[in-house]
C-alpha cells in the first residue's frame, strides 16, 4: 500500500480547522450590549447594577490598560431553539494571548449572582431561560511581553487608551454531536501522531479518521456528524494495554497571586476560576479540582460569598480538594525558618476550620528551588506528601527520580512526586500523556504518575473539553490510562507500591532563577526587617502578657503575618513580578514595619532590649534621646553607648564601656588608615579597600596575600531568556573592579565606634560606605548606601580569604546546608550562584571566615589560588539591575549592612547573623526576667508567643543549630503548671516532665525542630 499518511492528515487537519470546529455552533443570533466603563478601579456588583449603560457595539475600542468595563447583555431565545442547548458565546477581543494573560470575564445574572468566568478558551455560558440578562465584568487586562521592557506593568505608567476591541456576544445552539465528534476526532489525532509510524495501531487511527472524513458532508457537517462519529467508534473502544501507565488526572488552576498583575487583580482572577470550576462540576461530577493558597480563599469569601459557599458545597461533595496547607505557594528558599513555619500553620489551620480539611500535601509546582529544611517542617504540621515539577526545568542536570523519599537537614523524609509530563497545567493532549510515560523515571518499580490539568499562572482551570478528553482517555489503545482522582489516591497508591523509593537528601537547588535570590532588593529587605520585628513584637507582647497581664494583640499580629505570607508569594519575594507589584510590597512593608514598631516597647534608656536568643554584651548605637550622658556622638546624629542584655530580656544601658574593654582607636599608615580594637586591626588603603584585617586574637591574616577586600565588581547582566529570573554563568567572563574612591574619611574616632566612610561613584550610581568597628567586638561592619542607577548589571563585594575551604556553609531555615567549593561534577558546577540567610561561612580546620548580612540572599564561592597558595573568595551579590518585567527593577536608593567576622566558627556565624538582624534597642522600662532561658547555646529559640487559641499557653519554639544533639534543660521565668511538646499548630503531642528547679529538660537531634507548650500554674 502507498504511504499517504501525510495527505490524509493534512486533510484532516483542514476539516477540523475550517469546518467541523466552526460548526459546533453554527446556529448563533447576536445579543444587545451596552457598556458602563469604570472610571478608577474596580467596583463590587452591587454599584455595577446601578450603573447607566450605553450602547455598544461588536468592534467597537474598550478598556485602558487595567481597566474594568461592565457589559450588559440582552436578549431572547428565538422559539425555534426550543429544546437545544443554547448558549452565551462571549469573545471580549480576546487575542493570541493565552487565558490568564490578557482580558478576562466574569458573569453574573440580572440579580448580581455570579455564573463564570469567560477567557479565550472557555466563552461560553449556559442559557436556561428564554429571556437573557447578563452582566459580564471585564478586567482590560494587557498581555505583558516577556522578555522586552514594557510600561504595561503599572497602572501609573500604562497610559489609558483602549487596548481592546469587543468581539462577539451572541446567543448560539452548542451542537452536541458535533462538538463531541471534535473532541473524538482531537484526542484521535493528537494519540495517532505520539505513536511509532511502524505501530499498527498508529495507521488503524488514520484509516478510521479517513473513513470519518468520507462519512461527513463539509457542507452540512450538523446532519452527518452522527454517521462520522459512528465510524470512530470502533478505535475508540479499544482498551488500554494492561501495563498501561497510570495517570492520575487532578483538575487544576495554578493562579499567581501576583506576577504580570497586581495582587487586586488576583482577587478576580480567583473568583473567575473558582465560578468556572464550581459550575463545571455541576455537568462533570467527576471532576476532581485540587486548589491550594488559603490566602486566595480568604479573597473569595470576602469578595465572593455566592462562590465561597459553592466551594463549600463542592467539597462535601468531593469534588474540590483543597491541598497545599500553605497561606500561599510561596518562595521555598527565602523566607525564614518561623515564616515558613506560619505558612503552614495559617494554610493548614484556614482549611481546617472552613472545610475540615487536614491537609497533608505541600503543593509547589512552580517555585524556584526548594529548602533542605522543608522536610522536617513538613512532617511537624502533619504533612506527609510533597509535589512539585519545578526541577524539570533545570539547566544542566536531569533529576534522576519521579517518586522519592526527600531528606531533610535533620534526617526526616517525606514522599514526594514529581509529575513527569513536567507541566502544572496540562490540556490532556496526548503529547503531554506520552512525556509523562517517557520521563517516567521509576519504571519496573512504579506504575503511575500524577497529572495536574487546567489552565494556570493567570488561572482559568480546567474546561468542559479536557473532561470530555479524560473521558475518552480512560481506557483507550495506545494511551496510558488516565483517571480522574483526588491527589491523595494518587499518593496512597504511589506510597504503597514503592515504599522503598530512593532518597535524595539535602536541597533540591534549581538549576535556572537563580537571580532570584537578588532581584527586587527592597522586596527582600522589606521581608527580612518584617520578620524580625514580627519576632520582636511577638516576645515583647507575650513578656507583657505573663507578667503584667497585658492584652496580647492577637488579631493585630495575625492580619501581619498574613500580610508577610502573603508577600512571600514566589513571584513577589523573588523579584519577579511587574512594577505594580514591587510598588505595593514596598509601601506594604512600611506600613508593616509601622504597625510593628508601635507594638514593640522602646523610647529614651536606660534598658536595652534583646531579642536575640543569645546573651549580649556590646556597643549599640541609639537615637542621642535615649542616653542622656553619651560619650560618643556618631556621624549621623545618634550616640554610642554600651548594654549588657540577656538573651530574650533586657539589660542596662550605659554611656562607657567597662573598663576591660579597650576603646577602638583610629591611625593613619601611609596613604591608609588602620582601624584597631584589640580584637582586630583594620587597614583601608587609599582607595577605600581592605588591605588587611588582622584578626589579633589568632595572630592571623583574614585576607589572601596580595589580596584586597570589600572589592566591589560590576558585571554585564545578561540572561539567555528570564531577566529578573535569571543570572547565567556567561556573566562571570567580564566585570570591572570598582577601585576609585571619591572619599575616604574618619567620620567617628572612637572610643566606642569608630567609622571611615568610602563613597565611590560609577556609571550614574553612587554607592557610600562606612566601615564601622565597635569596642569589644569581632566584626568589622559594611554600612552601605547605593543610589543605584545601572542597567543590566550585577553588583558584587568579594572577599579573598587566606583559607583552604573545601565547602561554603550557609544558614538556611532552622540551620545550616554545606556547598562544595569545587566544580568536580556538573551538579556542583551548576552551583554558582547559591543563595543563604543571615550568614555565610567558610574555614579549614581550625579557623574559619562568616560573612553575615541584614537583607542579602545570593552568593557565590570560588576556590582558586593566589600569591601563597589557596584562595577561598567569597562574594555577595548586592544588587541587579534587569528591565523586565519591571523596566526599572531596582533603580532607587538601597541600604544593607553585612559584616565580616574573622576566626568565625559556625556557632559565631549563628551569632553574628542575629545580633545584625535583631538589633539591640532602646526602652524606657525593664520588661522583666526573660521568659524562657535555655542552657545550651547550640539550643537556639526562634520564637516566644501566646497560643493561637487565646489560652494564654506560652509558645516557644527552638532548634538545634549545630548539627549535632544537645541535652539541656529550658528554664521559665514563671511558674510553669505543665509543659507539653506540640507539634507546628500548637496541638499538644506529648508531655514533659514537670519544670524543677533546673528547669525543663529537653534533647535535640541535629538540626531538630522542637514546639514547647507552656501551662502557666494556677
Amino acid at each position: 500500500m502507498h504511504d499517504d499518511r501525510s495527505l490524509v492528515e493534512r486533510r484532516l487537519d483542514r476539516a477540523l480547522r475550517e469546518r467541523i470546529r466552526p460548526a459546533v455552533h453554527a446556529e448563533a443570533t447576536p445579543l444587545d450590549v451596552e457598556v458602563w466603563h469604570v472610571p478608577g478601579e474596580p467596583v463590587p456588583v452591587a454599584r455595577a447594577l446601578e450603573a447607566r449603560y450605553t450602547p455598544f457595539r461588536p468592534g467597537d475600542p474598550w478598556g485602558p490598560p487595567w481597566g474594568t468595563s461592565w457589559f450588559r447583555l440582552r436578549g431572547r431565545v428565538p422559539e425555534g431553539w426550543a429544546g437545544r442547548r443554547v448558549e452565551a458565546v462571549i469573545d471580549l477581543g480576546f487575542t493570541g494571548a493565552g487565558p490568564g494573560f490578557q482580558a478576562e470575564g466574569l458573569v453574573y445574572d440580572a440579580a448580581g449572582v455570579p455564573i463564570k468566568g469567560v477567557h479565550p478558551e472557555n466563552r461560553y455560558v449556559p442559557v436556561t431561560a428564554p429571556e437573557v440578562d447578563l452582566l459580564v465584568e471585564a478586567a482590560a487586562n494587557p498581555a505583558i511581553p516577556l522578555p522586552a521592557p514594557t510600561e504595561l506593568g503599572d497602572i501609573l505608567t500604562a497610559g489609558d487608551a483602549p487596548i481592546y476591541r469587543f468581539g462577539r456576544a451572541d446567543l448560539a445552539v452548542l451542537d452536541e454531536t458535533v462538538w463531541h465528534l471534535t473532541l473524538d476526532v482531537e484526542v484521535l489525532r493528537d494519540l495517532m501522531a505520539e505513536l511509532d509510524v511502524a505501530d499498527p495501531r498508529r495507521h488503524e487511527i488514520l484509516r478510521a479518521l479517513e473513513r470519518m472524513l468520507d462519512a461527513l458532508d463539509l457542507h452540512d457537517v450538523g446532519a452527518t456528524a452522527g454517521q462520522a462519529r459512528a465510524e470512530l467508534a470502533g478505535v475508540l473502544a479499544r482498551p488500554a494495554h494492561a501495563s498501561a501507565h497510570r495517570v492520575s488526572a487532578v483538575g487544576h488552576a495554578h493562579i499567581d497571586s501576583a506576577w504580570l498583575w497586581p495582587l487586586r487583580e488576583t482577587e478576580r482572577k480567583a473568583a473567575r476560576t473558582f465560578a468556572n470550576v464550581t459550575r463545571l462540576a455541576e455537568d462533570y461530577p467527576e471532576l476532581v479540582f485540587a486548589c491550594s493558597q488559603a490566602q486566595q480563599y480568604a479573597w473569595v469569601k470576602d469578595a465572593q460569598p455566592h462562590v465561597y459557599r459553592r466551594i463549600q458545597e463542592a467539597v462535601r461533595a468531593g469534588t474540590w480538594v483543597p491541598v497545599g496547607s500553605m497561606w500561599v505557594e510561596s518562595d521555598a528558599n527565602l523566607p525564614g525558618g518561623e515564616a515558613l513555619a506560619r505558612q503552614l500553620v495559617h494554610g493548614k489551620r484556614f482549611f481546617a476550620e472552613e472545610f475540615g480539611v487536614d491537609t497533608e500535601e505541600i503543593w509547589l509546582p512552580d517555585s524556584f528551588g526548594y529548602t533542605a529544611a522543608f522536610p522536617q517542617l513538613a512532617k511537624l504540621a502533619g504533612v506527609r506528601f510533597f509535589l512539585t515539577q519545578k526541577l524539570s526545568w533545570n539547566q544542566t542536570n536531569r533529576f534522576p527520580h519521579s517518586t522519592f523519599w526527600w531528606e531533610g537537614i535533620d534526617g526526616t523524609r517525606i514522599f514526594t512526586h514529581f509529575p513527569p509530563a513536567d507541566t502544572y497545567e496540562a490540556r490532556l493532549e496526548a503529547s503531554e500523556l506520552a512525556r509523562a510515560v517517557r520521563n517516567f523515571t521509576e519504571k519496573g518499580r512504579g506504575t503511575g504518575s500524577l497529572l495536574p490539568f487546567g489552565y494556570g499562572d493567570g488561572g482559568g482551570g480546567p474546561t468542559r473539553e479536557m473532561l470530555e478528553k479524560a473521558r475518552r482517555l480512560r481506557d483507550l489503545e495506545g494511551s496510558p490510562r488516565v483517571v480522574v482522582e483526588p491527589p491523595a489516591a494518587f499518593f496512597e497508591r504511589a506510597l504503597a507500591e514503592y515504599p522503598d523509593a530512593p532518597v535524595w537528601s539535602g536541597e533540591l537547588y534549581l538549576e535556572l532563577h537563580r537571580a532570584t535570590y537578588t532581584t527586587q532588593a527592597r522586596t527582600k529587605a522589606g521581608n527580612r526587617r518584617s520578620e524580625h520585628l514580627l519576632r520582636e513584637a511577638e516576645l515583647w507582647a507575650a513578656t507583657a502578657a505573663v507578667r503584667d497581664g497585658a492584652a496580647y494583640p492577637y488579631e493585630a499580629l495575625d492580619g501581619l503575618w498574613k500580610e508577610v505570607l502573603l508577600h512571600q508569594f514566589h513571584d513577589i519575594l523573588p523579584g519577579s513580578s511587574i512594577a505594580w507589584v514591587h510598588r505595593e510590597a514596598r509601601a506594604a512593608y512600611e506600613r508593616i514595619r509601622v504597625e510593628l514598631e508601635a507594638l514593640i516597647p522602646g523610647g529614651a534608656g536606660p534598658y536595652a532590649l534583646n531579642a536575640g536568643p543569645f546573651d549580649r554584651d556590646e556597643v549599640v548605637t541609639v537615637d542621642a534621646g535615649a542616653l542622656p550622658g553619651a560619650v560618643q556622638k556618631l556621624e549621623g546624629g545618634e550616640v554610642a553607648g554600651w548594654a549588657s542584655a540577656p538573651a530574650l530580656g533586657a539589660g542596662p544601658l550605659t554611656a562607657q564601656a567597662p573598663a576591660s574593654v579597650p576603646g577602638v582607636r583610629v591611625t593613619r599608615a601611609g596613604d591608609g588608615l588602620v582601624l584597631d580594637n584589640g580584637l582586630l586591626r583594620v587597614e583601608v588603603d587609599a582607595d577605600g579597600l581592605l588591605a588587611s584585617v588582622l584578626d589579633l586574637a589568632a595572630g592571623r591574616e583574614a585576607l589572601a596575600p596580595g589580596a584586597r577586600g570589600n572589592l566591589l565588581q560590576l558585571h554585564p547582566d545578561h540572561p539567555l531568556a528570564w531577566d529578573a529570573w535569571d543570572i547565567d554563568r556567561h556573566y562571570l567572563r567580564r566585570h570591572t573592579d570598582l577601585t576609585d574612591a571619591e572619599e575616604v574619611t574618619v567620620t567617628d574616632h572612637g572610643p566606642l565606634v569608630a567609622t571611615v566612610r568610602v563613597t565611590r561613584r560609577f556609571g550614574d550610581s553612587r554607592i557610600t560606605q562606612r566601615y564601622r568597628l565597635r569596642a569589644g567586638s569581632g566584626a568589622l561592619e559594611f554600612d552601605t548606601e547605593v543610589d543605584w542607577r545601572e542597567s543590566e548589571k550585577v553588583l558584587k563585594a568579594a572577599f579573598p580569604f587566606d583559607v583552604h575551604a573545601d565547602r561554603s556553609t550557609a544558614e538556611i531555615q532552622f540551620g545550616h546546608v554545606h556547598r562544595p567549593t569545587h566544580t568536580n561534577t556538573s551538579w556542583d558546577e551548576a552551583r554558582f550562584e547559591i543563595w543563604a540567610h543571615r550568614w555565610l561561612h567558610v574555614g579549614e580546620p581550625g579557623y574559619g571566615m562568616a560573612l553575615a548580612n541584614d537583607s542579602t540572599y545570593g552568593h557565590d564561592v570560588r576556590r582558586g589560588t593566589g600569591e601563597a597558595g589557596p584562595v577561598t573568595t567569597v562574594r555577595l551579590t548586592l544588587l541587579r539591575a534587569p528591565h523586565s518585567p519591571d523596566p526599572r527593577t531596582d533603580r532607587d536608593v538601597h541600604k544593607m549592612t553585612y559584616a565580616l567576622v574573622p576566626g568565625a566558627d559556625v556557632p559565631a556565624a549563628i551569632r553574628a547573623g542575629y545580633a545584625l538582624n535583631l538589633p539591640l534597642r532602646a526602652a524606657a522600662a525593664d520588661p522583666g526576667a526573660p521568659l524562657v532561658r535555655v542552657a545550651d547555646p547550640a539550643a537556639v529559640v526562634e520564637a516566644v508567643k501566646l497560643a493561637d487559641d487565646g489560652s494564654g499557653d506560652v509558645i516557644v519554639r527552638l532548634y538545634e543549630s549545630l548539627g549535632g544533639r544537645v541535652a539541656t534543660r529550658l528554664r521559665p521565668g514563671f511558674g510553669v503548671g505543665r509543659a507539653q511538646v506540640a507539634d507546628l499548630l500548637e496541638r499538644p503531642l506529648a508531655d514533659l516532665p514537670s519544670a524543677d528547679d533546673g528547669g525543663i529538660p529537653i534533647t535535640l537531634r541535629p538540626f531538630q525542630v522542637l514546639t514547647l507548650r507552656l501551662t502557666a500554674a494556677s
